[in-house]
């Protein structure tokens, strides 16, 4: 069941995790351009999801693809120099493309999000492409509101060389396997059921979550590390992989009414799901795909091994009180 959809999409982010590796390594930030939210772009979002949209509508033409970029920025003349750096690395790539045609894969990730879909973050932690640091391309499809597949790629994440991947099908488990390839082997979420021994993940962004209440719910559960911050659903493998316990993404108090977009989440949360973990909202309740691009139904995230997840929203309820 989604053999073809596993293998190809493997494929496809395990080509794009390359690229994207040896774009980070050889650019800098003065090669970017700017989001309206201002959160930087890379060249590497651009080839990235002009590659993965290619393969995707090469081999299923009948599934709409919802991305995060489009080619507007692209197509003005002033960033003729930053376009021929996307083909310079699609021609490495043996993604040989012309610029219409990138163009034309990049804008088909601006589809609705209903029905069944394909939803990719060419670049999930943008900042940490850009520090050198963690990153990673996300790949889930989605139907009827429910994540069928998860692909995170992970170029920076040991101990593999070259990056991780990790997938997952409902009802099939999660797995990891070196991008490079080597063997597939089966993930599970840590055993761990004492805090204090539990290792606690977080956005690097100030801005992405509230950190000071984060930090008190840790100094509550007496876990005796610090959060670790990263960028990315990196700390979605991680938590998956049984190298981190619980992921925390409060709403910062600045941005009360912002809502997650679906592909910062789909991913990440059926490879922790799979891996017997649990994911949620702060306020407990499943996290839902069926709304469009956003998961407006939903307050936060919360992601754990399972076994300290109902205590976590019993002190995030404590302190909202």
């Amino acid at each position: 069941m989604l053999q073809k959809e596993k293998e190809i999409s493997l494929q496809a982010v395990g080509a794009a995790m390359a690229m994207a590796a040896a774009i980070q390594m050889e650019m800098t930030s003065r090669d970017t351009l700017t989001k309206t939210d201002r959160s930087p772009v890379t060249i590497a979002d651009f080839a990235v999801q002009a590659l993965i949209c290619q393969i995707l509508s090469c081999h299923f033409p009948g599934i709409p693809i919802v991305g995060e970029e489009d080619s507007l920025a692209l197509r003005k003349p002033e960033n003729r120099e930053l376009f021929a750096k996307i083909i310079h690395y699609l021609r490495k790539n043996d993604a040989p493309m012309k610029e219409k045609e990138i163009c034309d894969c990049i804008d088909l990730g601006g589809a609705e999000a209903n029905g069944t879909i394909w939803t990719l973050d060419p670049i999930d932690g943008t900042k940490g492409f850009l520090r050198g640091e963690q990153f990673a391309i996300a790949l889930a499809l989605i139907q009827n509101g429910q994540v069928r597949l998860g692909i995170l790629g992970c170029p920076n994440l040991p101990p593999a060389s070259g990056g991780t991947l990790f997938w997952a099908i409902p009802g099939q488990g999660s797995w990891k396997i070196p991008a490079r390839g080597g063997s597939a082997e089966p993930i599970r979420t840590s055993v761990k059921t004492d805090p204090r021994q539990m290792k606690f993940v977080e956005s690097y962004e100030s801005s992405h979550s509230d950190k000071d209440t984060q930090l008190e719910i840790s100094r509550l559960l007496q876990i005796a590390d610090p959060p670790e911050q990263m960028d990315s659903q990196v700390k979605y493998g991680i938590v998956a992989a049984g190298d981190a316990d619980i992921y925390l993404r409060i709403p910062h108090p600045a941005t009360l009414d912002y809502r997650e977009k679906i592909w910062d989440h789909a991913a990440g949360s059926l490879i922790v799901e799979e891996a017997g973990g649990w994911v949620s909202d702060i306020d407990g309740k499943k996290l839902d795909f069926s709304l469009g691009k956003t998961l407006r139904n939903n307050r936060g995230i919360l992601a754990s091994n399972g076994r300290i997840h109902s205590r976590v929203l019993e002190i995030i309820a404590e302190l909202a009180g």
